[in-house]
């Protein structure tokens, strides 16, 4: 358990991308099974125990600590498993005895088990006997375990790469194996090192890693070539992978998380043998609804069916990377797009279609094209060499977006919460608002978004000392400040919402610049910012 909890820590304070790689690869490499797995596991959120653990938690500490110094320390703090491996006072001499049928803890992967292995009524008992036993970073590890993902600034996929560095293979080998696995992951090792075959996936609707497109710079732009080009829409959507085959269908997001649960309604068409590239959407009538109606259905574990029949799934299809078990990825693009469309036409696809190609004569047509996405509802064009294949990550030369420009409001800091992890002590998640005429025909303040980045370390600083100069009133880790300070705000697109009290949102909202020099009273009001409200688009159909 030490290892992992060092691991944990050291990934919190290193920022550089290379160093957390280095340090999970040696993890990977040095500590035995099953501990390994298990910490690859929960480092790639494919952990789980199912406690109610804000309650758990609550029983516990109470027990231990005074709830009023908890709750001005977990303000403080802004992080619960941090908090509680901090103020957990040092056993006495009778620290909390386990359970009979539960072995004394001495690895992570014994931690794991004891936690697993808890019923509701040892729940309490059992971790306050595994936090007695461990010094206050395996106290904070261990409750990252319960409470979920770590959040240590490492992504699924990094944590996959840091596992193919430490064995000199290709991650793009254990991406296409990844969902046929589960913790804590024998098999993938015994391959890894050399002692077993390759895990065996074929026919099973897995994974395969993605080809992303780069931003399409001024550079770039006018040396490309229409005549080498497949132009298409970039639809505001999110990018998915849907592979059936054997029966058996999972929708993918770009990251490779399985997201079928959220759309049961895409799945149950996917009678098919195939592995098909596309952008997940909302369809209503024929119209791409905002991407706001879509993150309704997102991150969700299951959908009732009032929320299946207001937020329609749809999926408007790029590519194939495979048809009835044949690998099409190293066939250009033109030949992939030929197939899909054979495909396509020979029997009805519901819920999906595909993705026109977009006919340009020239470049100062294809410039007109993107300058009227907005209007049209959409994101901008993506642009895909006729004889790309395709190639798992963001391979240069091969496919460019080019977005529409982002759009800027002058809004005021309304509102401000310490941020997690280094930001813990620095207010860095903003909210901020726009001007209305309230009661009275009197101008008011309405928050239109909140934003968590745009501005630099010494930014960051200056804001979280003006933010304790500035508070007015507290609400738990939140403070309300004096509405002084202006945030020149940038985003992609503006929707309608119910359930924010100024009826829009922001999509993507980062600060563009800090106003210092602005007086609040000439931010903009809210009606100038609805004239940015997001358009519909026609499906294809």
């Amino acid at each position: 358990m030490k290892a992992f909890a060092t691991l944990l820590d050291h990934l919190t304070y290193a920022p550089q991308r290379t160093t957390k790689l280095r340090l999970m690869a040696e993890y990977f490499r040095t500590t035995p099974d099953p501990d390994r797995g298990i910490a690859l596991a929960a480092l790639t959120d494919s952990l789980t125990i199912r406690w109610p653990v804000r309650r758990v938690l609550a029983d516990l500490v109470a027990t231990r600590v005074d709830p009023e110094l908890y709750r001005l320390s977990r303000d403080y703090v802004g992080d619960t498993a941090e908090t509680v491996a901090l103020i957990w006072p040092e056993p006495d001499k009778s620290p909390t005895k386990l359970p009979d049928d539960i072995a004394a803890p001495s690895r992570l992967a014994d931690i794991v088990a004891a936690l697993m292995d808890a019923t509701p009524a040892t729940r309490v008992p059992v971790l306050a006997a595994l936090l007695d036993g461990l010094d206050a970073t395996g106290r904070w590890a261990t409750l990252k375990l319960l409470t979920g993902a770590p959040r240590v600034g490492v992504s699924a996929r990094l944590a996959k790469t840091a596992l193919a560095d430490a064995f000199g293979r290709d991650v793009a080998e254990i991406e296409e194996i990844w969902h046929g696995l589960k913790p804590p992951y024998a098999d993938l090792f015994d391959w890894l090192e050399g002692r077993a075959d390759r895990p065996d996936s074929s026919g099973a609707p897995v994974f395969r890693p993605m080809m992303l497109a780069h931003p399409l710079d001024d550079g770039e732009r006018d040396t490309l070539v229409l005549s080498d080009l497949a132009v298409e829409w970039k639809w505001d959507g999110i990018r998915v992978q849907l592979a059936a085959s054997g029966g058996n269908a999972r929708l993918y997001s770009r990251t490779g998380e399985d997201i079928g649960d959220a759309f049961p309604d895409i799945i149950m068409h996917a009678n098919f043998d195939a592995v098909l590239d596309g952008e997940l959407l909302v369809v209503r009538d024929g119209l791409i609804a905002p991407f706001s109606d879509l993150q309704q259905r997102l991150n969700r574990k299951s959908v009732t069916p009032k929320m299946l029949k207001d937020y329609p799934a749809h999926i408007r299809l790029y590519d194939a990377l495979a048809i009835d078990g044949e690998d099409l990825r190293p066939r250009p693009f033109f030949e992939r797009r030929n197939r899909l469309e054979r495909w396509a036409s020979a029997a009805a696809r519901p819920r999906m279609d595909l993705s026109e190609l977009v006919v340009v004569a020239d470049q100062s047509q294809l410039e007109d094209l993107q300058r009227k996405a907005r209007e049209s509802g959409l994101e901008g064009l993506m642009l895909k060499r006729r004889e790309s294949p395709y190639i798992a990550g963001r391979p240069k030369g091969h496919w460019w977006k080019w977005k529409r420009d982002a759009l800027t409001a002058d809004c005021v800091l309304m509102y401000a919460q310490r941020g997690s992890g280094k930001r813990s002590s620095l207010h860095s998640d903003l909210t901020f608002g726009c001007w209305r005429n309230g009661e009275g025909g009197l101008p008011e303040l309405v928050p239109v978004g909140k934003a968590y980045s745009g501005f630099t370390d010494n930014e960051l600083n200056r804001l979280d000392r003006w933010v304790r100069d500035n508070t007015t009133e507290r609400f738990g880790p939140v403070r309300a400040v004096t509405p002084g300070l202006v945030l020149e705000i940038a985003f992609d697109a503006l929707s309608r919402s119910a359930r924010h009290k100024s009826g829009v949102a922001m999509r993507f909202p980062r600060i563009h610049r800090i106003r210092w020099d602005k007086p609040p009273a000439e931010a903009d009001w809210l009606a100038s910012l609805e004239q940015n409200l997001e358009c519909t688009a026609k499906t294809s159909e």
